[in-house]
């Protein structure tokens, strides 16, 4: 497609221009699609306000998202927060291109997955090597026999590079490799291990070396490190026919050696061949993924690496992440469901207590030890986690997500368009509103506005949620307030209308104005979706 044809897309914001996320802002300028570059660095902003002078830059994930014109948003941050942000995306109604990791667990990465198909939205993440030209071209020698029957592969990702605190070295390197290995197979292994070893930062790996066991005997290890003394990005592909090698820091990035054993007095002797040029007509990966994104806007259609595919390697990251803490033990890999959960997590149907003077429809789920008490009414289509505790005179619903362990208090409305994630707490009478300007003789369900609450948030007594509002994690909502914005993880805020007047801690007590906390000890840091606790 032409980048005429690309500006019906319509434009995108780059959310994190750090490392790599300039590397994006450079490839969606040059195909005509950034409007917005979003960062919590002022210094940085200056720059690419100098560099791009017609592109707009802003600090706050919500000037963006308030835009009606912005029709995708592309997450280029720490994976620590690609969950939080791709979630507030999706809710505003925005596409998005979020860098690998897809999310940090697979429960987010369902929740992810589910809101982009229930919005109908494009959900991709960037797993650039699936749009290597070389890469592409060792699928296509494989799907035609090429190399023969696979009988393993190996790939090192190994740098003296970017060191992080945030995530070890198998979330931060591997991922490329798990997607590029799954592609090239077209399959899931059935077990994996790994193995690994922390020697700058306690309990964070440094280097690791994980094995992937497929149904027909392959087998495929992954070498990555950034305590290594020079750079290699390679993958080795080792056919009975032929082997080829994938060379990203090599001029020829693809080449074929067709290699054959002999075999001489029932001794296997090697027969080695010169290595044969793979001509590749090479473009820029990044730019073809890009543009990929783009076309796939225009088309409404999946991409190649869609939040399934994502979903996929989070999977194998966490089974890996799971041998690490068990020293290397093989963990299986049942298989995967073809139905993910319309929420983040599964409902049990194992008993839950329902008061006999409370009214469930028939279409409800609710989960494991919930109790629901005097006079309460579940509308259908209502789905609530487990361990949660609806006190008396609590209507819910229709068709409200509600997640583990939360706490809503006597006389409390939840209304469609309403979801509150794990751990939340309503204080007695608080209301939700889930239409902006309702008339009684005017049917406005059509403009429902979605309100979302995250994990372990706190909305105290008599307050009122206007809809269309997010609620940060842990935020903590002072008794009677009335909210009309979004509240930053972490906020302390009340007040009509309400206003932020300190940060609290997970714990629920007040920070310090170093963002400490005397009671429990745990120290934060500012972000650009509030706190986050310092490692």
């Amino acid at each position: 497609m032409t980048n005429i044809d690309l500006q019906r897309a319509g434009p995108v914001a780059v959310i994190g221009s750090g490392y790599w996320g300039k590397n994006l802002i450079r490839n969606f300028y040059q195909l005509d699609a950034l409007k917005i570059i979003c960062d919590k660095n002022e210094t940085l902003l200056a720059q690419f306000r100098e560099q791009y002078p017609d592109v707009e830059t802003c600090l706050a994930l919500n000037d963006v998202l308030r835009q009606e014109d912005i029709q995708a948003v592309v997450i280029a941050t720490p994976a620590e927060s690609h969950f939080i942000l791709a979630r507030e995306a999706l809710l505003a109604g925005k596409h998005v291109f979020v860098e690998k990791p897809l999310a940090l667990t697979k429960k987010e990465g369902r929740a992810l997955v589910d809101t982009a198909e229930q919005k109908k939205l494009v959900l991709m993440v960037g797993h650039i090597l699936q749009y290597h030209p070389a890469v592409i071209k060792l699928k296509t020698l494989i799907d035609s026999g090429g190399l023969g029957k696979i009988q393993y592969l190996y790939s090192n990702r190994l740098n003296m590079g970017k060191i992080r605190s945030e995530e070890n070295i198998l979330w931060s390197f591997a991922p490329h490799d798990i997607s590029v290995i799954l592609m090239l197979l077209g399959e899931m292994p059935e077990t994996v291990y790994a193995m690994g070893g922390s020697y700058l930062q306690r309990q964070i790996p440094d280097t690791t070396l994980t094995v992937m066991d497929f149904s027909d005997g392959v087998k495929a290890h992954i070498f990555v490190s950034w305590l290594h003394p020079f750079k290699e990005q390679k993958l080795v592909v080792v056919g009975d026919k032929k082997m080829a090698v994938f060379d990203d820091l090599n001029q020829d990035k693809l080449l074929l050696y067709p290699h054959k054993i002999d075999w001489l007095d029932r001794v296997p002797v090697a027969s080695k061949s010169n290595a044969e040029i793979i001509p590749i007509n090479m473009e820029e990966p990044l730019k073809a993924e890009c543009q990929h994104f783009l076309e796939c806007l225009v088309k409404r259609q999946k991409p190649r690496t869609d939040g399934i595919e994502g979903l996929r390697v989070l999977r194998i990251l966490e089974a890996f992440q799971s041998s690490l803490d068990q020293n290397g033990r093989t963990i299986e890999l049942s298989r995967p469901t073809e139905r993910l959960s319309v929420i983040s997590h599964e409902l049990s149907a194992t008993p839950y207590f329902a008061h006999e003077s409370a009214y469930l429809d028939k279409d409800v789920k609710i989960g494991e030890d919930t109790k629901i008490w005097h006079f309460s009414h579940i509308l259908s289509g209502s789905q609530i986690g487990e361990n949660c505790n609806i006190g008396q005179n609590v209507v819910i619903g229709p068709d409200v997500i509600i997640g583990n362990h939360c706490k809503i208090q006597n006389n409390v409305c939840i209304y469609k368009g309403v979801t509150l994630e794990d751990g939340v707490f309503c204080g007695p009478s608080m209301v939700f509103t889930n239409i902006l300007n309702p008339r009684a003789e005017i049917r406005k369900m059509d403009q429902v506005r979605p309100t979302l609450v995250k994990n372990g948030a706190t909305i105290g007594a008599n307050s009122t949620i206007i809809c269309g509002v997010t609620l940060g994690t842990y935020s903590f909502i002072g008794a009677g307030s009335v909210v009309s914005k979004n509240v930053p993880d972490h906020a302390l805020v009340v007040g009509n209308p309400a206003k932020q007047i300190g940060w609290m801690c997970e714990c629920g007590e007040r920070l310090t104005n170093d963002l400490e906390c005397l009671t429990c000890g745990k120290k934060y840091k500012k972000s650009i979706v509030g706190l986050i606790v310092e490692v």
